[in-house]
């Protein structure tokens, strides 16, 4: 399985000839979704997913995206490909097995809604939070993708996070918010304190699971 790290929260796995793309949002680029067979959404914030990105690969072939139900209003007419998914559920998407996590988006204040969130864990190795930091019961991880930056996150708080999944290793997930001065800074603290081997990888890079 090669996975490909795109801008802030978009993942691409290809896996026996299959395109798998996580978080395709308006951070990304749209390159991400190229020859899709499925697609997984967190959540409904613009960026985790590009509405018209998306919409612009459905009208090349049809395919099937997986979420949380509350994004069908988000979709619009897109909404006809969404699979409904709830926490706990287990499925296969692009031929490669799935199980989701969480539910619910991590609170940025007491006056912002909370939104539905899933997490995912693709292929009982590669962990995709979302906007939460829930941790996966009864497995380990092996690569942990990790949101380092947000406004509704802590940086002692995604720390512990780490270190409660303790996977082999951890990847900085939804990041592009930051500057060179705040990467130089959060990558020095996560690599120090996280106590896995701890990297960021520039968009466009490529890792095997």
């Amino acid at each position: 399985m090669q996975l490909t790290k795109y801008a802030h929260s978009c993942l691409r796995v290809q896996h026996d000839g299959a395109v798998l793309v996580i978080d395709p949002g308006v951070f990304s680029e749209p390159e991400a979704l190229d020859g899709v067979d499925a697609v997984l959404i967190t959540h409904e914030h613009p960026d985790h997913v590009n509405v018209e990105a998306v919409v612009r690969q459905l009208d090349k072939r049809p395919f099937p995206i997986h979420g949380p139900a509350s994004l069908a209003t988000t979709l619009g007419d897109a909404a006809e490909a969404l699979t409904p998914v709830q926490p706990g559920q287990s499925f296969t998407a692009a031929g490669v097995a799935v199980r989701a996590y969480g539910g619910r988006h991590a609170v940025i204040h007491p006056d912002i809604p909370v939104v539905d969130n899933l997490g995912y864990l693709v292929n009982d190795v590669v962990y995709h939070p979302g906007d939460s930091l829930v941790v996966p019961d009864e497995v380990q991880v092996d690569t942990l993708f990790a949101p380092i930056h947000a406004p509704w996150s802590k940086f002692s708080e995604v720390v512990d996070f780490i270190r409660a999944v303790a996977p082999r290793r951890a990847y900085a997930l939804h990041d592009a918010l930051l500057n060179d001065n705040g990467y130089g800074v959060l990558d020095r603290q996560y690599a120090a304190l996280s106590r896995t081997d701890y990297q960021r990888l520039e968009p466009g890079s490529r890792i095997d699971a």
